[in-house]
């Protein structure tokens, strides 16, 4: 029996979306938490009850109760956005970081965090147990955007924002988890609840963590700068066309465009090319025309012959 291509790219995306719950919750499991360096959203909130708790609330569960109002907010405000793809991610990523961290009962051996190796991170190196959290955490959380999972939390609240304040997600994002950690640090200071750093210096790792985790979503969603594209205006346009074709074997495209100054009509050429034929290219463009007019950008993805394969 033959699966139909739409539940095989559902099947994926799930696997996906478990793979990516799993990198995340290593981040914060067996990384982040006891070194208190507290993400924003919902797992950050859910670190901060754990800490307050003496370690005795466990921060997957503590996630997925803080969860679970949001999900049914989101599903009455926005709807079917907030489906099952946010609680499979809310919900993996709450379990993981449990199993990982020995809170499941009958699983209490694991406890990576416990590990001789980042035990000695934390003692000797404490900057590159934060970076190796920040990097799992991104990655993670990345992998499971991509598949068009969630994980609820700030992802719910965003949303909500934007329809019925007109937010920007990304400022939503920003309020959000900078009022988290900046809230973590405060309880971590009046608490006295530090055991590596000051609670300002775990305060400002939080934020690069922030920034450095965003770069990787980023980065993972749209894709590295692995391509460039270039327009090309030159009245020699044609033997420029012609040169990219047969020395580079690559395509281009010619455009319809008008000088404002000059009020002359003009081809344009567009292509793009990989980044180590980008000097090729304006060697190709020079030879032909000095006084040609070039713009390159850098391409995030590109999908089609000779580059990416379409999925």
């Amino acid at each position: 029996m033959k699966l139909s291509k739409n539940l095989k790219i559902q099947i994926r995306d799930y696997i996906a979306i478990t793979i990516g719950a799993f990198i995340m919750a290593l981040g914060i499991g067996a990384f982040l938490t006891d070194a208190q360096v507290v993400p924003g959203g919902v797992s950050g909130l859910a670190m901060v009850v754990h800490y307050i708790s003496a370690k005795r609330i466990p921060v997957g569960l503590t996630m997925w109760v803080l969860n679970i109002p949001l999900y049914f907010w989101g599903l009455k405000e926005i709807g079917k956005q907030f489906g099952i793809r946010t609680f499979v991610g809310f919900s993996l990523s709450s379990f993981f970081i449990d199993f990982i961290r020995g809170n499941i009962p009958g699983l209490g051996f694991i406890k990576l965090q416990d590990s001789p190796a980042i035990r000695d991170l934390y003692q000797h190196d404490f900057i590159l147990a934060v970076l190796f959290g920040a990097v799992l955490l991104g990655i993670g959380l990345g992998i499971i955007f991509k598949f068009r999972g969630s994980t609820g939390g700030s992802d719910i609240v965003a949303a909500i924002m934007q329809k019925k304040h007109g937010w920007k997600p990304g400022q939503a994002f920003l309020l959000i988890d900078s009022l988290v950690i900046t809230f973590a640090g405060l309880v971590i200071y009046f608490m006295k609840i530090s055991t590596f750093k000051p609670a300002l210096t775990l305060t400002l790792y939080a934020f690069i963590l922030l920034f450095i985790s965003s770069k990787l979503i980023d980065i993972l969603i749209e894709g590295m700068d692995y391509a460039k594209a270039a327009i090309i205006i030159s009245p020699k346009f044609k033997e420029i066309a012609e040169a990219i074709m047969d020395d580079l074997s690559r395509g281009a495209t010619a455009l319809k465009g008008r000088g404002i100054y000059s009020n002359q009509d003009r081809e344009v050429i567009y292509t793009v090319v990989s980044r180590k034929e980008i000097t090729l290219l304006t060697d190709i463009i020079k030879s032909i025309d000095p006084n040609a007019f070039v713009i390159i950008n850098n391409v995030h993805e590109v999908l089609g012959q000779g580059f990416r394969r379409r999925v």
